[in-house]
């Protein structure tokens, strides 16, 4: 399909190799021979009459033009694949099951409320909620994931939806009993509870004006791997803890008082929501699917950068 007077091919391809920075893992993604990935950007450099990418070391990156280029290349692509969707509603419906495997964070506080949404739009559709336990590691073609955090490569397609800044939270007893901190350095003397190894991986808080604090509690008194779990542990006043500040807003809005925010100007790295999804045409259930998530992503994932 054209796509406003550029090729769809072309568009993808270009999208693609700047996610990855590469033509030959590009090539493999996509299932086309790399000389073709090569021809294609080439096509779209002589229609825009400038270079979209530059070689640096091992990794291709995009000029200004590319830069610039690449936003609205998404956008096209989006718009091409809303009017396929609004174009396919006027002579099929949505049914069938859909599997959707999701990260713990978001399976309560967002997926189950898009899942509803979607099934009240689609009562022909069905949708079995699987929890994710880790990234997908090979080329899962009978599900679509959400992902928080980095995801390997693994054969299927990538789309951050957004990212979830974090940040220091303790219950105020906790800090009515031991103090609160004012620097980094004071964490140390806490108890600390950990998410899924968040220590062992290392954590980096960065403020405005200090630079970068790596982060190293002297050991946590638990460990837990589901944010439920290490929400409520710090709710119970058990230590601080290193939440998404999207997860801590929602559990306020239900529970008021719960939660104090901690080093307000110290901010761990923001964590990205990845969409995972096949490569290729997809199933009319499916392109709904992720375009009724792409809809659904609330405001506070796009006002977080990586």
């Amino acid at each position: 399909m054209a796509t406003s007077g550029f090729d769809h091919e072309a568009l993808t391809t270009f999208v693609e190799v700047m996610q990855t920075g590469s033509l030959t893992l590009s090539a493999r993604r996509l299932g086309v021979a790399k000389s073709t990935l090569s021809r294609r950007i080439a096509h779209l450099e002589t229609r825009l009459g400038q270079p979209l990418l530059r070689r640096q070391a091992n990794r291709l990156l995009p000029t200004e033009a590319g830069a610039l280029f690449l936003e609205y290349a998404r956008e096209m692509l989006h718009l091409s694949e809303r009017t396929q969707l609004a174009l396919d509603d006027l002579r099929a419906e949505v049914h069938g099951e859909l599997v959707i495997k999701v990260h713990s964070a978001l399976a309560r506080g967002w997926m189950a409320r898009q899942a509803e949404q979607f099934l009240k739009r689609h009562p022909r559709a069905r949708i079995e909620l699987r929890l994710l336990q880790a990234p997908p590691a090979t080329p899962d073609a009978g599900a679509v994931h959400l992902w928080v955090g980095d995801a390997p490569d693994c054969g299927l397609r990538q789309e951050t939806l957004g990212w979830l800044g974090r940040g220091i939270y303790a219950h105020p007893s906790y800090l009515r009993r031991h103090g609160t901190p004012q620097h980094p350095r004071d964490l140390e003397r806490h108890a600390w509870l950990d998410l899924l190894g968040d220590v062992d991986r290392g954590i980096v808080l960065s403020h405005h004006e200090h630079g970068d604090y790596p982060l190293a509690p002297t050991g946590s008194r638990l460990k837990v791997d589901q944010p439920v779990l290490h929400a409520d542990a710090i709710v119970r006043g058990q230590g601080l803890g290193l939440m998404p500040h999207w997860m801590a807003s929602k559990r306020l809005l239900h529970h008021p008082g719960t939660l104090t925010p901690c080093l307000g100007d110290w901010q761990a790295s923001a964590l990205p929501v990845v969409l995972l999804y096949p490569y290729g045409r997809l199933p009319r259930k499916v392109g709904a699917l992720l375009e009724h998530l792409r809809q659904g992503v609330p405001d506070a994932w796009r006002e977080n950068s990586g």
